[in-house]
């Protein structure tokens, strides 16, 4: 079973010193709104986004933003690769 805390990658993440609700705002229902635009700049531009998206489908992170995707699409994204 994989670990659930990120990895050494974290520490170079461009979201590290952003605010967390930008991330990982109350809910996620319909569509995400400015919180989730804003994050998704910030994974845009950040170096470690495979990592951490790869990190949140390996794990099956069921919340927040990871790697610019939503809980949503990273629910698409999994059962696309189980396909």
């Amino acid at each position: 079973m994989k670990t659930r805390k990120p990895s050494g990658w974290s520490g170079h993440a461009a979201c590290r010193d952003a605010d967390p609700e930008l991330f990982f705002p109350i809910t996620w229902e319909g569509r995400p709104g400015p919180a989730a635009d804003e994050a998704r700049r910030i994974c845009q531009a950040c170096p470690v986004r495979r990592a951490c998206l790869d990190w949140a489908l390996g794990t099956g992170e069921p919340d927040g933003m990871w790697g610019g995707t939503t809980p949503a699409e990273r629910r698409r994204l999994r059962a696309r690769q189980l396909a």
